[in-house]
């Protein structure tokens, strides 16, 4: 005669969040704050540079995961925002192996990206996804990411700036 379980469910953390939520949210508006800032006014590149540095910090201070193609947007030198033709110049070399030659025209890093035909980036491996499964959860045919029922995938398995958020420190001072 005691009191009735409840089931919860689907839930990741506390009242049902994914942990980090509010840090790669924090994230994906600084870097799209960037980018709107450099698309609206070109020459306003210390305040993009501002943003990308806080959002920088940020993933380092709460030892999150910054997507690749997140990184390869930005400057590891002087934290501006690589735009091709406006804050960086891009190229393709032949030597050795075929790669991308990426020059920021602020700080002149030179940044070399392999462009192979069989390459993947680490988000794109199987192992780098949700390998277990949980009560309550479905399996994704298409990609073997396990998402909670009822949820958005995009939501639960990554997000724009992050990868995999149940990996992921809770909380961070930034």
């Amino acid at each position: 005669m005691g009191k009735k379980k409840k089931k919860s469910g689907t839930t990741r953390g506390p009242a049902g969040q994914i942990p980090g939520k509010d840090n790669f949210q924090r994230m994906n508006f600084l870097y799209q704050a960037a980018h709107t800032v450099m698309s609206s006014n070109p020459q306003n590149v210390q305040l993009a540079r501002y943003y990308t540095s806080t959002l920088k910090r940020m993933a380092k201070n709460c030892v999150l995961r910054l997507d690749p193609n997140v990184k390869r947007s930005m400057c590891k030198r002087c934290h501006s925002l690589l735009i091709p033709g406006v804050t960086a110049t891009v190229r393709i070399r032949t030597k050795r192996e075929k790669h991308v030659v990426v020059t920021c025209l602020e700080c002149r890093m030179v940044s070399r990206y392999l462009a192979r035909k069989d390459y993947q980036l680490w988000t794109e491996l199987p192992t780098s996804l949700l390998s277990y499964r949980q009560p309550g959860t479905d399996t994704d045919k298409n990609n073997g990411s396990v998402t909670a029922a009822g949820t958005n995938d995009s939501a639960s398995a990554s997000s724009t700036v992050g990868g995999n958020a149940d990996q992921q420190k809770q909380s961070c001072n930034v």
